[in-house]
Order: structure tokens, then C-alpha cells, then sequence
């Protein structure tokens, strides 16, 4: 099974760092509306397609552009929120890290259901703060679930930090923040 990472488009909370980030439920800029528009000629979808997607507004969007006209299944996972990475032990997630909630979800986004049944406390912490040990656990029950959609590719829309932890624990190799992938860039992967 193939998986491609892709990182979601330029989102109000990267404009004027280190300020920006504490805006809450950040939407796609302009440029991030043409970044995911650009998806379309980059990675054309097909019906048969499968894209899995972080419950924030901006992953959220991404894929919606992306796959506007195409009737591709689209399925919503908090376990491929934003992650903090590398992860530090102090700390708190920052307001444009915060999950959709699952009404709001349904209310704005209609044609992407909820992964279910996960843990309600998923929705509440995420996976941002998860020790390193943890995560791993979440990412193997993620790649599991993945497999049984018996796909040979799935599209998978996150972010920076979570995209190089998957990586990192799914090749092994050592990552830093340099590794981090740039506005609707992917990284494929066999698993």
C-alpha cells in the first residue's frame, strides 16, 4: 500500500510567525487556496481514490479544493491532527492546533464523515502533546486501519509535524524540523 503525506496549503497561522499561530481555526490564504487548486494538475484524484483528513479547517479545505468534482472517498481522523515534533514534554497546543469539533465538522464539511468509533478524548487532546511511546501505538493502530480499506494508494492531508512523525516511525530514519515538508508538498511511502 501506498501512502502519500500531504502537507495542507498556506493557512492564515503561518503569515506573521510567531503571532499568527495563536489564531484560532485558521482558514486557507489565498495562496493556500491556489496551492491546493495546484494539487489538481500535481496529483490528479479519481473516483477510486481514498483521502483521509486532519479535522482542522485548513487540511480540511485543502482536500476539498483538491478533490472538488471528483467524487473520491474523503474520511476525517483526529489521528493525524497536528503534531508537535520533535515532541517536547512542556508545552501546550496552540490555539491554531485545536481540532474542529464533530458538529462543526458535519456542519461545514458535509461530504467527510468522521472515522468512527474512536475515544471522545482523541477529539479533545489530539495527538500533539502524545509522548513519543504513545504516538507509536497510535500510529500503528492508524497504518492498521489504513490496510483495511484495501487501497493501493491513500492520500493522507496533515500537517508539518505529524507528516515527518509518521515518516520518521514509518522508515526509521532520524527527522528534525528541516525535514519538514513546504505548503502542499508530499512524501510517498510503501507500507
Amino acid at each position: 500500500m501506498e501512502l502519500v503525506f500531504v502537507r495542507h496549503g498556506q493557512a492564515e497561522h503561518t503569515i506573521d510567525l510567531p503571532h499568527s499561530l495563536h489564531t484560532s481555526d485558521p482558514s486557507l490564504t489565498n495562496e493556500g487556496i491556489n496551492q491546493a487548486k495546484l494539487l489538481k494538475k500535481q496529483l490528479p484524484l479519481s473516483n477510486k481514490d481514498l483521502i483521509i483528513i486532519s479535522p482542522t479547517r485548513r487540511t480540511l479545505q485543502t482536500a476539498q479544493i483538491w478533490s472538488e468534482d471528483i467524487r473520491c472517498q474523503k474520511v476525517v481522523s483526529p489521528l493525524i491532527s497536528p503534531r508537535v515534533f520533535p515532541q517536547k514534554r512542556e508545552g501546550q497546543t496552540l490555539p491554531c492546533d485545536e481540532l474542529l469539533s464533530v458538529e462543526k465538522i458535519k456542519e461545514d464539511f458535509p461530504d467527510c464523515p468522521i472515522q468512527g468509533p474512536l475515544p471522545k478524548s482523541l477529539w479533545s487532546t489530539s495527538i500533539n502533546r502524545l509522548p513519543d511511546t504513545e504516538f507509536k501505538v497510535v500510529a500503528e493502530h492508524f497504518l492498521r486501519w489504513c490496510k483495511t480499506f484495501g487501497r493501493e494508494r491513500i492520500y493522507i492531508v496533515s500537517h508539518d509535524g505529524t507528516i515527518t512523525s509518521y515518516r520518521q516511525f514509518v522508515t526509521g530514519e532520524e527527522l528534525t524540523r528541516n525535514d519538514f515538508l513546504q505548503e502542499t508538498a508530499w512524501f510517498k511511502v510503501n507500507y
